[in-house]
């Protein structure tokens, strides 16, 4: 008979942003990058964009001085196993698990990230926020999170930043949203290619470890959409953090900043997987407004588990 562990999981996604979610609360599961690489294989595994691991703060050592802040930790990782400091469709989908699995209420809660900790308001109901025909129709309602303060760092030594598809080049604008990104606008989403590979951005020395790369168009008056290269994903069909960057670029090309202003500014932006809303307030916090759905939970086979394990 197999000895290998018994892991129960749960599927969930936001704008089509899609996790495996692994309840883990007091800290015991090690999961290595091949482990998570294989769970998320849409092919061989269960298959998402990424793995949320489900920990009690006190419980994981990058989330113990957070603990008196945030019961829970979000343990995220991209879906070729590499550790990720957030996960903007991620952690709304955290939130849903918690409420789901009677660990948190409606109303406002707080979660822990390698990002910091994010505060999270989960509505009661979709209501009117629901458009007819999404999938958030019919369901409970959006939930928004504090996304923190936008970066903007300035062009280093090595000059601006550039995005290559093919033959064609953008300038980017570099935005920090806990994570980092390289946001192209372009004249049609189309130009931005398959995205199977990363698109080249120069200079490297701008993003040490690799960045997530949007492309934007503009659909009307503070309306946008786009598609995004996730580092250590792909293409997938949502990035919340890339959203709150593509926000916030968008916003100062548009000569819109809250902090100058006094007043806060408010966008949507269109993903391929739906529609998400983000705000900007004068204080420079980032709100993002958003579906979350748990769609399955189940449980994975013990003796494939171990394998995966090694």
């Amino acid at each position: 008979m197999s000895t290998a562990p018994r892991l129960s999981f749960l599927k969930g996604h936001g704008t089509e942003n899609d996790f495996v979610i692994v309840p883990d609360l007091d800290g015991r599961l090690e999961l290595s990058a091949a482990a998570v690489a294989r769970i998320c294989d849409r092919r061989a595994g269960v298959g998402g964009d990424g793995l949320i691991r489900v920990v009690r703060s006190s419980a994981h050592p990058e989330a113990r001085d957070m603990a008196d802040r945030a019961e829970w930790f979000m343990d995220y990782r991209n879906s070729d196993g590499s550790i990720a400091e957030m996960c903007g469709n991620g952690v709304r989908v955290f939130a849903r698990y918690l409420q789901r699995a009677g660990l948190a209420e409606v109303g406002d809660l707080a979660v822990a990230t390698r990002a910091g900790v994010r505060r999270i308001h989960i509505a009661k109901d979709a209501g009117d926020a629901a458009r007819p025909g999404d999938a958030a129709a019919g369901t409970d309602g959006p939930i928004t999170v504090e996304m923190g303060e936008a970066a903007l760092p300035e062009p280093g030594p090595d000059g601006e930043i550039t995005v290559t598809v093919g033959e064609r080049s953008w300038s980017a604008r570099n935005v920090n949203m806990g994570n980092p990104h390289a946001v192209a606008f372009v004249d049609d989403l189309a130009q931005a290619g398959e995205l199977l590979a990363a698109p080249a951005v120069h200079p490297a020395s701008a993003y040490p470890h690799g960045t997530n790369v949007e492309f934007v168009v503009d659909r009307g008056p503070r309306h946008v959409a786009m598609r995004v290269h996730e580092r250590g994903s792909g293409e997938t069909r949502s990035c919340g953090t890339g959203a709150c960057a593509v926000m916030v670029a968008t916003a100062r090309r548009d000569g819109a900043d809250p902090a100058v202003t006094g007043h806060p500014v408010t966008y949507t932006v269109d993903v391929p997987g739906g529609r998400l809303v983000i705000s900007e307030r004068p204080d420079g916090t980032v709100e993002m407004t958003g579906p979350a759905v748990i769609v399955a939970e189940g449980e994975l086979d013990p003796a494939w588990l171990g394998t995966a394990l090694g």
